[in-house]
């Protein structure tokens, strides 16, 4: 374990989070099929989901499924999270166990919700890095079961 985790589970980043209530899903109507109905967990705060916690809502979820196309916009819960990248790795590692191949994923950070905006941009939009990020054995250890709800 390297010392940045380990510090992460001693110390909390953002130690009372807002909870928010979940909401009924609607029924998709596209040919997107979701087997699964688990959430993805929060890093930090494994007994939450990213729902739970605002930082993907339904209306940050773009499907198209004529286009073969899944954009996933998500809101940190502070200006300085230092988890977005891990987030936005696990959405990735969600929809590629979930979607069928020929779906392009975007994940990016809502326009204005964190201090590096561009530079989490950019490292979620290479796909190199993403696949990179992907194929770590501690990442895939630590969050490979991840099942997404979009």
């Amino acid at each position: 374990m390297c010392s940045g985790e380990k510090n992460m589970e001693t110390r909390l980043v953002n130690e009372n989070p807002i909870v928010y209530p979940k909401r009924e899903r609607r029924v998709r109507t596209d040919q997107i099929n979701d087997d699964t109905n688990e959430d993805i967990k929060d890093p930090e705060h494994r007994d939450l989901s990213l729902e739970d916690l605002n930082i993907v809502t339904e209306e940050s979820v773009e499907v198209d499924a004529d286009k073969s196309y899944v954009r996933i916009t998500i809101t940190p819960t502070l200006p300085h999270c230092h988890l977005p990248q891990v987030i936005g790795l696990c959405i990735y590692a969600a929809l590629l166990q979930s979607l069928p191949a020929r779906f392009k994923v975007d994940v990016r950070i809502a326009p204005g919700s964190h201090a590096n905006e561009a530079s989490v941009n950019k490292q979620l939009g290479d796909k190199e890095r993403v696949a990179a990020g992907l194929e770590n054995p501690s990442f895939v250890a630590q969050f490979g079961s991840v099942h997404a709800s979009v």
